[in-house]
């Protein structure tokens, strides 16, 4: 009888470069355009506001500011201190405030494999804004070792938040319109907690509180960048490694156990880490809602919708959005400030009604 076993098929060496890259690697030309947005935004938010910084001059500061890379700067004093002491630590801040919640909300529309997921609408950022009043406004002390005390009590708030919203939604394997409501009562609670112990402080606490909820980048020197910068480290490369588990739990957890993977295990982690990386953002800049529902439904209708991509694409697209965004709450109403929550909500819910409005006319 004759052998009809049909033959392996060979990739040339090319082609199986080309698709492992394509099914563990990024594109290299979308993260090539996403660093170079990402550098413009920065550029132009270190040189616009009311103190004007030349282009050349901020460029020239900056390569002077790298080691054995000494060049004579035409900024005066003054420029230099607005640049290093204000400019460069706001937009730091703004980068990864952005980038962080880009990054969660990706992971959070992945993790419960719903598109309309993120940190504001799932109520994680309500639950963390009520752990900060209560650590900002009442002093309340939950640090612990190198944590300290207003990102823990984000964090727990955050963490209560969620696990609710997942239990409302049985865990999140209902409807997508279960979830969704789920963290809309959890947001509605712990936005109601929120106006509750506001109002137990003295006005001046008071106002302090409220200007913090509305989402602001203030920031005095670089303490605060250096605040969140381990939380974003950390959480963020937990994120990015577990993104892989993302386009498997997409499937469904029987399917994801066949293929040798714990969703339990990978579900919890992922959740655990988007939510203490969404609890230090909130901590250091407020709440400000939508960055983790916009940035990566752009991403997702420019790249694709694996989450191999969407996931690191979002950090880069987060910070350069929410950078960008900093420079019109800066210079809109200048010599006032805008808050940046209330620019980003103004863009963030006509996208998000279009969305829903977009995928009703593609329901079958």
């Amino acid at each position: 009888m004759a052998d009809t076993t049909l033959p392996a098929t060979v990739l040339p060496e090319d082609a199986a470069h080309r698709a492992v890259r394509q099914a563990y690697g990024l594109s290299v030309p979308a993260t090539v355009v996403g660093v170079a947005v990402l550098v413009g935004v920065g550029l132009f938010s270190a040189t616009s506001g009311a103190a004007g910084l030349p282009v050349g001059g901020v460029l020239v500061a900056l390569v002077d500011w790298v080691p054995l890379l000494g060049l004579e700067s035409s900024l005066s004093a003054t420029q230099h201190d607005i640049l290093f002491q204000i400019r460069l630590p706001r937009l730091a801040l703004g980068l990864l405030v952005g980038g962080s919640l880009g990054l969660a909300g990706a992971t959070y529309q992945g993790v419960f494999r719903n598109p309309l997921a993120d940190p504001y609408l799932l109520g994680v950022s309500a639950g963390a804004g009520f752990g900060a009043v209560l650590a900002l406004g009442f002093g309340l002390d939950l640090g612990w070792g190198p944590f300290d005390t207003v990102p823990a009590a984000a964090f727990v708030g955050a963490l209560v938040a969620v696990m609710a919203s997942m239990a409302i939604a049985r865990g999140g394997a209902a409807s997508p319109a279960t979830l969704l409501l789920g963290g809309v009562a959890m947001a509605a609670l712990f936005s109601a907690a929120q106006t509750y112990a506001i109002q137990q402080l003295d006005e001046t606490r008071a106002r302090e509180v409220l200007s913090w909820l509305f989402g602001q980048l203030n920031t005095s020197g670089w303490t605060q960048v250096w605040l969140l910068l381990p939380y974003t480290a950390v959480c963020g490369l937990v994120l990015v490694v577990h993104r892989r588990h993302l386009d498997v739990l997409r499937v469904g957890d029987d399917e994801a156990r066949a293929l040798g993977l714990d969703p339990v295990r990978s579900r919890l982690v992922v959740i655990v880490a988007a939510s203490l990386l969404t609890a230090a953002a909130v901590s250091v800049s407020g709440l400000i809602a939508f960055v983790g529902l916009v940035v990566p439904h752009i991403v997702r209708l420019l790249i694709g919708h694996s989450y191999r991509v969407i996931v690191p694409l979002s950090a880069l697209v987060g910070g350069a959005f929410l950078a960008l965004v900093d420079v019109g709450a800066r210079t809109l109403v200048a010599p006032s400030e805008l808050p940046v929550g209330v620019i980003t909500a103004f863009v963030g819910a006509p996208f998000f009604a279009l969305v829903l409005w977009r995928d009703r006319w593609n329901t079958p």
